[in-house]
This record gives structure tokens, sequence and C-alpha cells, in this order.
């Protein structure tokens, strides 16, 4: 039998993990600034490839421009009634801009030995040439014929979808950790899908490229919120051990 871990940190970790539901129905009070920076400056630790972290939070509580992107939410409960919503966006221009912010701060850093600052430099070198050549668009019919051939092969950060595929996927890291700083702050939240893409991003005047995988309600749980018991899929059907 597996010895079970009682250490407070994982108790800790436990409690946060299951306080965090998908709340659909929000108390209208709105939440601390404070809280809800606390809770963004944590979800900037999420992982990242190459560190390129190809995304931004954009916070959003004035209440007429909520109101706007609720409705690109087509209007969804969660959307309409949470106090703040945080629009994930992720793009290639992001990640190259980050590019050049990490390799700046390699090459000043008086912290870094010369091993690591030499580590770093080519894996951001490495990773931005991905970037500018992955993004040429004869990759996208290639891409396509290689996922046709080896559907292992649909992921892979080159042509026009893959590159969106890839930051959409590095963005959702820093969507799950912000949903989980949000209830270990006590916040509450929910991630939304069936949304208006291109409406959003007019309202947000984001430019072309932009991929919002996921908007974040966050808020605290009216009393009337429903809850319900968290059914998940039996260890033997989600797990494969080998």
């Amino acid at each position: 039998m597996q010895k079970q871990d009682t250490s407070p940190l994982w108790a800790a970790f436990q409690d946060v993990n299951r306080r965090r539901r998908a709340i659909r129905e929000f108390a209208p009070a709105a939440l601390p600034d404070a809280d809800v920076r606390a809770v963004l400056e944590e979800a900037a630790r999420a992982p990242s490839s190459g560190n390129l972290q190809p995304y931004q939070l954009h916070w959003v509580r004035e209440p007429a421009l909520k109101a706007r992107l609720a409705e690109a939410c087509s209007g969804q409960r969660a959307a309409v009634s949470a106090p703040t919503l945080v629009i994930v966006a992720a793009s290639r221009e992001i990640a190259l801009r980050t590019a050049s912010q990490q390799l700046s701060y390699v090459e000043a850093s008086s912290s870094l030995p010369q091993r690591s600052k030499d580590y770093h430099r080519g894996q951001v070198k490495m990773f931005r040439r991905v970037l500018e050549l992955g993004s040429w668009a004869l990759w996208t019919p290639l891409a396509a014929l290689a996922a046709l051939a080896r559907p292992t092969l649909a992921l892979l950060p080159i042509g026009h979808l893959g590159s969106r595929s890839g930051d959409a996927r590095n963005a959702s890291f820093a969507a799950q950790t912000l949903m989980l700083a949000a209830a270990a702050r006590g916040i509450d939240s929910c991630p939304m899908e069936g949304f208006s893409a291109p409406r959003i991003c007019q309202i947000l005047g984001l430019p072309r490229g932009t991929v919002i995988p996921v908007v974040i309600a966050l808020g605290h749980r009216a009393e009337k919120a429903r809850l319900e018991h968290q059914w998940r899929r039996e260890w033997p059907d989600l797990v494969v051990e080998h």
C-alpha cells in the first residue's frame, strides 16, 4: 500500500487544488487590486518553452469594458457576473519580444556564471531562430502533410497553425497557475471557451496573429452558485501505467 503523505505542504496543495472549481455565478463585490495583482504575479512564474512566456494577461475590471467582453463571451453567466476578467492573449510577436529581453538580461547579469550565460544565450538564440523561421508560410502546407502521415507531428510549432497552437499551449500553463493561485488567495475562478476571439481582439485592440486560448472570470462565488460533487474518471481509465 502506498504510504500516505501527511506533510503540511502536500495538504495545503490538496486544499487549494480541490477548492478550485469552475464557478459560474459570482457575487458582485469587486476584488481588491492587491489580491488580483498577487495572483497575476504568481501566474507569471508558470513554465514556458525556452522561458519565452509568449502571452500577456489582460486584467479587465472597468465595468463598461468588462460588459462588452462578457457579450463577446456569448453572455456566459460567469463572464457577466464576475467583477474581474483576465483575457489570456498569446502570440509569436510576444515570444520574440521576450527572447530579446531575456537575452539582454543574460548579457547584463552580474550574478550568472559564464557557463550559465553561455547556456541561456544558446537557448534563446535557438528558440528565436525557430520562431523566425518556423513562421514562414511554406511550413503550413508541409506541416499539414506531415501531420497526415504521422499525426504525432500535428503539434509541431511551425507554420501558421502550429505556431499559434504552441503559443496557446504555453499560455495554458500560466492560465492554470493563475487559477490555482486565485484559489490559494481565496478567489474563485472560471475558465471559459465559447467566445468570439476576433471580437475580443477588436475590443482590446490586439494585433493580428494574437490567439486567445481562454478567458478567466475571477471573483467570489455567489451564495446561489451551484457546486456539485466533482466527478472524475476512474484511475485505470485515466492513468496508463507502463
